[in-house]
């Protein structure tokens, strides 16, 4: 029979997934999987039943029923300070994966480069080989996941077409800083670069950090290409809502990919996820000070249990350091902890391209009364490590 295509060999299935996985069969905590326990507001499920039961059940717009998009413009011009057009500075995706995925194929050419921060979300190594494109790997430096500008421009100066920007951070929950920001536009720039940017957890950010939009830096709405979904912000990582926001001429090559990708987002949801869209301001008050409190009270367990790890400025993932207990294999450490600890983490090997293999991924998305149980079983990491 004939071969499968070679890029095939180039990345694996989801280390994420199969985490997952590996928990069910082991009944461990999952910890893995970054989706949360809770559900959508009220009003959102609400309003998801009426779409439901009265539609609409057909087609909406390819890229994006107008309600939501008109919607998701309303939210995004108060948090990005932009003056955007429903009309021409939208797409509606299914999920954010599919928003980097078409952001990645309105982009880049068959044989051009693109920069990808290391650890990095496992999916842009894939995309960007799926577009027939090279990623370029620059380190974020653990334990405070800071890059070296040298390094970055050494990778501008092999003339990318684009670099991707996970702000907050998934896996290591960095929030870049202006500083930083600035420093990556200004190489775009004077390399004529795109930006395109993953800002999931862009409403999940702890104080005193703060989230700042590439797009919204002088001169930079216009090489950003700016992805994200609802999935985190409102809890409904099952309805696969994303979207892309860019320049006219972006969106419209944007709008083309992605009709022949997916054709378009699930109608009702759209619908019902309009009223997530009108919530006020008190909810994204309530969603920082929620995640806030659950990430200082997983990581007082962490401490509880006597573990390194780096503390998160955004998203709602820990990196935590085994090389205390010999790991010299992640993967193995992994599936042995989910065994015998009943924890499930993603090694953090699967997030890097360089030869890191002590630490470890763990999501605290989760209710308090879960987070505590996973505290007692971690507890028991070195005791069964030095046992």
């Amino acid at each position: 029979m004939p071969k499968t295509a070679d890029r095939l060999t180039l990345f694996t299935e989801s280390v994420i997934r199969e985490m997952t996985r590996v928990s069910e069969k082991y009944d461990a905590i999952n910890l893995s999987q970054g989706f949360p326990d809770a559900d959508p507001p009220p009003e959102v499920l609400a309003a998801g039943k009426k779409a439901m039961a009265e539609g609409p059940h057909q087609y909406a717009v390819t890229w994006g029923a107008p309600r939501f998009r008109q919607a998701l413009v309303n939210k995004q011009r108060h948090w990005m300070e932009l003056d955007l057009d429903p009309d021409v500075n939208v797409v509606v995706t299914c999920g954010s994966t599919e928003a980097m995925m078409s952001a990645m194929m309105t982009a880049c050419n068959p044989g051009e480069k693109v920069i990808i921060f290391s650890p990095y979300y496992e999916n842009y190594g894939a995309d960007t080989i799926l577009s027939g494109a090279q990623p370029i790997y620059v380190p974020l430096h653990p334990p405070d996941f800071n890059f070296d500008l040298n390094e970055l421009r050494a990778a501008f100066m092999q003339r990318p077409k684009a670099i991707v920007l996970c702000n907050p951070s998934n896996p290591s929950g960095k929030v870049f800083s202006l500083e930083e920001l600035e420093i990556i536009a200004d190489l775009a720039k004077e390399f004529d670069a795109f930006v395109i940017t993953d800002e999931v957890y862009e409403h999940i950010v702890y104080p005193p950090y703060r989230h700042r939009y590439m797009a919204s830096l002088p001169e930079m709405f216009d090489r950003t290409i700016s992805c994200s979904s609802l999935s985190k912000t409102y809890n409904m990582t099952g309805w696969r809502l994303g979207y892309v926001i860019g320049p006219e001429s972006v969106i419209a090559g944007a709008r083309k990919v992605h009709d022949f990708l997916t054709v378009g987002a699930a109608a009702p949801l759209q619908e019902a996820a309009v009223t997530a869209l009108e919530l006020p301001m008190s909810y994204y008050e309530q969603l920082t000070a929620d995640y806030t409190r659950k990430r200082d009270l997983f990581l007082s367990y962490l401490d509880d249990a006597r573990l390194s790890y780096t503390k998160p400025q955004g998203a709602y993932y820990v990196m935590v350091d085994c090389s205390e207990f010999g790991v010299t294999d992640d993967s193995e450490f992994c599936r042995w902890m989910a065994r015998e600890v009943g924890v499930a983490a993603v090694p953090g090997s699967s997030f890097f391209r360089e030869p890191v293999n002590h630490l470890i991924r763990l999501h605290f998305s989760r209710s308090e009364e879960i987070l505590a149980e996973t505290g007692k079983r971690l507890k028991k990491l070195k005791t069964l490590i030095k046992g």
